[in-house]
């Protein structure tokens, strides 16, 4: 079970798009439509609550693992959300008491999010109105008790939801613009991870609200030539910044050309020990790769946070199989932030699959979900609006799970570092034996 603090009810959502443009050179208006709809389901919960309730228990224990508890929110916070406008999940990981062990009980906030604001409005303007958005969503998640609190994948870029509205290019407004390679405006929405306006922002409710903050930003760091990368800031529970990491892998697929703006991160696996326990945080397109969630795992992690922004013709099959498998493996939790809504450019791009080109990204389908160590993961938030979920979790359910599977006392690390030392020699030769 699990609790619904605050849920707006909307039918399926549809968008039409019809949208205006500007061109820089000369102002002339381009005007651009599609007449097709795009229809988008609430949530995969939705859905499978249409089975008959005997059908629907069973089927969500094989698919969501062991049934999570309601976890009990005042009802300000079920106000507050309402006033924000935004969903609130939440929910309670089962875990043994022990005798030795006192529980370790901490509360994770994740939200997902689109644009707060009407695109025409300017850099500074927007960055404000993001702000006052992070700061209601802090603020409520502090209502609901929450210890930890984690933002999608560059949330402070500003991604805009299409809603039939008009859309010009001279607002300088920041969809998740990596697909169109353009440097400006984009790229002046980089700043420093330490000293920039998120962090300082940042900084103040951490301490208010005694909230350790994870934010993933677009980095600029001016004393290595203003290079730019994907990183995560991490914000102790007393404002003062921990660190950072900088996203591992980048993706080369679809319109995710994120490598015309910055490459593989060089920061390795840092896990940060805060008051509420040890995370990490494996930044978007490092979920597809193992090895990239087992080093966290051996950095000792008892919460990985996967701040990202993913769309759903490309990876929405993949999405709740990921995160929920690496929990597993690696005997720790994991929480996957996926940012919301279709978003728009003024100019075509192509995608290099032979299609025609486009000014329409895709869907991302927010879908955020916590998973325990031991598979069972809770409810997934909107496909399609803003939402915060709450999850309390006791972490000594990650030893019980160590213990119980004994996936860390059978794997073979001195087996694997010798393959793969092999592996990247320029004369490898893969261990295949043939007749």
């Amino acid at each position: 079970m699990y609790n619904k603090a605050y849920q707006r009810r909307e039918p399926q959502l549809k968008v039409g798009l019809s949208c205006r443009f500007f061109s820089t050179d000369d102002d002339k208006e381009i005007t651009c439509t599609m007449s097709n709809l795009m229809e988008e389901f609430e949530s995969v919960e939705a859905l499978l609550k249409k089975l008959p309730p005997d059908d629907y228990k069973k089927l969500k224990n094989v698919l969501f693992g062991t049934e999570t508890y309601e976890l009990p929110l005042s009802e300000n916070v079920s106000k507050m959300a309402e006033n924000y406008n935004f969903d609130v999940l939440s929910c309670k990981f089962s875990c043994e008491k022990e005798e030795l062990r006192p529980p370790r009980i901490v509360r994770v906030g994740i939200f997902q999010n689109k644009i707060p604001m009407c695109p025409e409005t300017p850099i500074v303007k927007q960055r404000e109105a993001v702000h006052r958005m992070a700061k209601d969503a802090i603020r409520t998640a502090a209502a609901g008790g929450v210890n930890i609190f984690c933002f999608q994948e560059t949330w402070s870029k500003f991604s805009y939801m299409i809603e039939a509205r008009l859309f010009e290019q001279k607002c300088r407004d920041m969809p998740f613009a990596f697909c169109t390679k353009e440097k400006l405006p984009w790229t002046e929405y980089a700043e420093n991870a330490k000293h920039g306006p998120s962090t300082l922002f940042l900084s103040e409710l951490a301490k208010m609200y005694n909230m350790v903050i994870v934010s993933n930003i677009l980095e600029r760091d001016e004393t290595h030539g203003d290079t730019i990368w994907n990183a995560a800031v991490f914000i102790d529970n007393h404002g003062d910044y921990l660190g950072k990491h900088r996203k591992n892998h980048i993706p080369r697929v679809g319109d995710f050309n994120e490598s015309s703006y910055y490459f593989e991160g060089n920061t390795g696996h840092p896990v940060f020990d805060t008051e509420f326990g040890k995370i990490a945080a494996n930044i978007c397109y490092g979920r597809h790769h193992p090895l990239n969630w087992m080093m966290f795992a051996l950095n000792g992690a008892e919460i990985v946070f996967n701040p990202s922004a993913t769309i759903g013709d490309l990876s929405e099959p993949l999405w709740g199989i990921e995160a929920r498998c690496n929990a597993i493996a690696n005997g720790y939790f994991t929480c996957a932030i996926n940012r919301v809504g279709t978003e728009i450019f003024p100019r075509e791009f192509c995608s290099g699959d032979k299609k025609p080109a486009h000014r329409n990204f895709g869907h991302f389908y927010g879908s955020s979900y916590v998973t325990a160590p031991n598979g069972s993961r809770s409810p997934g938030l909107s496909r399609v609006r803003n939402g915060l979920l709450i999850a309390e979790l006791d972490l000594n359910l990650c030893r019980q799970v160590r213990d119980k599977w004994g996936f860390r006392m059978t794997q073979r690390l001195e087996m694997y570092s010798q393959c793969l030392n092999k592996a990247i020699q320029p004369d490898f030769v893969p261990q295949v034996i043939r007749k």
